[in-house]
C-alpha cells in the first residue's frame, strides 16, 4: 500500500528529490530542480544509493565492510558536490541522504518513507545509447510511483533550464 502523500499539508514541505549519480547529465536534474525548489518555496532532497553487493565475497578480514564504508563514502562526496552546485545556483540547502540497496527499489522506498517527497527529478542523457542508465532503468518501474516523475532533457543549458524552472 502506499503512504498518502503529505507534502501540501499543514507542518509539511514540498520535496524535489533528485539521485544523484555518475552520470553527465545528473547536473541537469540538480540544476532544474534546486531552481524549481528556490522558486516555489519547495525543499530540495538529494539522494545517493550505494549499489547492494559492494564486497560480497570479500569477507576475509572485513574487506566487505572496508569496502562498503568506501562506497558510503564516496556517495556522500558526490552529494556534498551535488548540495554545493545547489547553494551555489540558487542558495538552497539540500537535504542529503544515502541509501544502500537495488537502485529502482531503493527510490521508491524512498519515496515512500518520506510522504513530503512530491516530485523525482531526473536527466536524460543525450548519447546514442539513450536515456541513461538511470531514466533506463527507473522508466519500467515509474508507473508504479506515487509521485510524478519529471525527466529533464540532458541537451538543456542551464538558462534554458532557468527560463522553464
Amino acid at each position: 500500500m502506499t503512504r498518502k502523500r503529505e507534502a501540501y499539508q499543514s507542518g509539511h514541505t514540498p520535496k524535489f528529490m533528485v539521485v544523484i549519480d555518475d552520470s553527465e547529465e545528473c547536473d541537469r536534474a540538480i540544476v532544474f530542480a534546486a531552481r524549481r525548489a528556490s522558486r516555489t518555496g519547495h525543499r530540495l532532497q538529494m539522494m545517493a544509493v550505494v549499489e547492494q553487493g559492494i564486497g560480497d565475497g570479500q569477507a576475509l578480514f572485513g574487506v566487505a565492510d572496508v569496502m562498503r564504508a568506501e562506497a558510503h563514502q564516496e556517495a556522500r562526496a558526490k552529494l556534498d558536490a551535488a548540495a554545493d552546485r545547489a547553494m551555489a545556483l540558487v542558495g538552497v540547502e539540500p537535504e542529503l541522504v544515502v541509501r544502500e540497496g537495488p537502485l529502482a527499489e531503493t527510490i521508491l522506498a524512498q519515496i515512500e518513507e518520506d510522504p513530503d517527497v512530491a516530485i523525482l527529478v531526473l536527466a536524460a542523457g543525450t548519447g546514442k545509447d539513450g536515456p541513461g542508465p538511470l531514466v533506463s532503468s527507473l522508466s519500467r518501474t515509474a508507473g508504479s510511483y506515487p509521485i510524478p516523475v519529471a525527466i529533464v532533457p540532458g541537451h538543456l543549458s542551464d538558462e534554458e533550464i532557468e527560463a522553464l524552472a
